[in-house]
């Protein structure tokens, strides 16, 4: 028994007895009012006299032309509205006539236990329910109505009490489902809501992520120059001050005392080698000039089809995904991890084949170096010094610089893969 309109959540959210439910409303009606007119047409010689056969023959056709009219219209109004209210005065007036006729009709009239929460605003439930209760008791209190004994007003008058305590009964269990069923549509609604503000928060924070990190890596790039500022400054500009000093100084006694001249300028000498050193070691980290003139992948391919060249080796060079412009700073490490990779396979690998991938992803670059060659323990490589050359620490330190990373898979007699992996950070337009 319906006794209150439930919220509707949606037709995504209907469930199937929702769906029978709807089903029931539209198709019942039909079918309880065809089931009462058999039974009643059948019963008809015992329990009906002429005026009330002419009655029911004229009062059916209306009941379905009532129906057909609501189920072009009903749909069209919202539930508990004028027109539903009239729908069902209309419909309980024909319910009480019709088993005025034949009690038998009542199994029509037993609609109104099923709707009327439907049909009526909430302050008219209860008088609807009685309504009801009133044909039902009349159907069943022997005699049809009007009760035709004192006997039938008894059988009455007991009827609709029984019945009008379990709609009552009925009604309140309905109303409170239907609160319950109206707050938990209401917390789901809200709770739907807050999870769209969490989306949308954690967008924006993602959105905030990707910005900062960006951020934090251009930081990290300007002060790597600025680290490269302080030692060219430190380093070059102090050697040439010196140098510049024993040049002077040599001028000065060059004629008087040629011994101590030579002294001046082998300390000039000394300097300046000890200068050359410093300038190399600190332009090592700059941005090389194969990319000043092709983007990255063009410069590994040069450099790979270069070493493979110069070394009599069968060098190959493959990139998948799709090209983008990359920040220099990624570029240019990639490119000197790609140096040192190959510097390695040849200096230690012996290969007869070497392959490089660069593989281009959503949000990350790959750069892959394979050889054939004889492999080595990891494990017995002595600790990165930053001499000498990179090695796979001064590898691993160049990826970390930019939040990347070097793993190496080797094995002796198996060959080398190096893997550097570091973020895509794409040149801004």
């Amino acid at each position: 028994m319906e006794t209150g309109s439930t919220p509707m959540v949606g037709r995504a959210g209907r469930t199937s007895a929702e769906a029978g439910w709807d089903r029931f409303f539209r198709y019942g009606p039909y079918g309880l009012l065809g089931l009462s007119t058999v039974v009643s047409a059948v019963s008809a010689p015992m329990m009906m006299d002429r005026t009330a056969v002419y009655g029911a023959a004229a009062l059916v056709p209306a009941a379905v032309a009532l129906q057909l009219l609501w189920g072009h219209v009903g749909p069209k109004h919202p539930p508990g509205g004028r027109a539903s209210q009239c729908y069902f005065a209309a419909r309980t007036a024909l319910g009480f006539a019709l088993t005025w006729c034949n009690p038998f009709f009542s199994v029509y009239a037993i609609l109104g236990y099923f709707d009327t929460g439907r049909l009526l605003p909430r302050r008219a439930i209860r008088p609807g329910l009685l309504i009801t209760a009133v044909i039902m008791a009349g159907a069943q209190c022997g005699s049809g109505l009007p009760p035709a004994s004192a006997m039938n007003w008894v059988a009455f008058g007991a009827l609709f009490a029984l019945h009008a305590t379990l709609t009552m009964v009925f009604a309140r269990i309905g109303e409170r489902e239907t609160d319950h069923a109206r707050v938990q549509v209401a917390t789901i609604t809200e709770l739907e809501s807050a999870n769209a503000r969490l989306e949308q928060a954690l967008a924006e924070n993602a959105g905030l992520h990707a910005q900062l990190l960006v951020q934090a890596r251009e930081a990290g790039i300007a002060d790597e120059r600025r680290r490269l500022a302080a030692e060219i400054h430190d380093t070059l500009a102090q050697g040439l001050t010196g140098i510049i000093a024993q040049l002077q100084a040599v001028t000065s006694i060059g004629d008087t005392d040629p011994e101590l001249a030579r002294t001046h300028l082998d300390r000039a000498a000394a300097l300046a080698r000890h200068s050359l050193g410093e300038a190399r070691r600190s332009v090592h980290d700059l941005v090389p000039a194969a990319l000043a003139q092709d983007d990255l992948p063009g410069a590994l391919k040069r450099t790979v089809t270069t070493w493979g060249e110069r070394h009599g080796v069968r060098a190959g060079f493959t990139v998948t995904g799709t090209v983008e412009p990359v920040h220099d700073e990624i570029a240019a490490t990639l490119l000197r991890i790609g140096e040192e990779a190959l510097s390695n396979a040849a200096r230690h690998a012996g290969a007869a084949r070497v392959g490089v991938t660069l593989s281009f992803m959503d949000d990350e670059l790959t750069l892959d170096v394979r050889d054939d060659g004889r492999g080595f323990d990891p494990a017995a490589l002595p600790p990165y010094s930053g001499a000498g050359g990179f090695g796979l620490g001064g590898m691993r330190a160049r990826a970390e610089r930019v939040a990347g990373t070097v793993e190496v898979e080797t094995e002796r007699g198996r060959g080398t893969a190096v893997s550097a992996r570091v973020p895509l950070v794409r040149t801004a337009a």
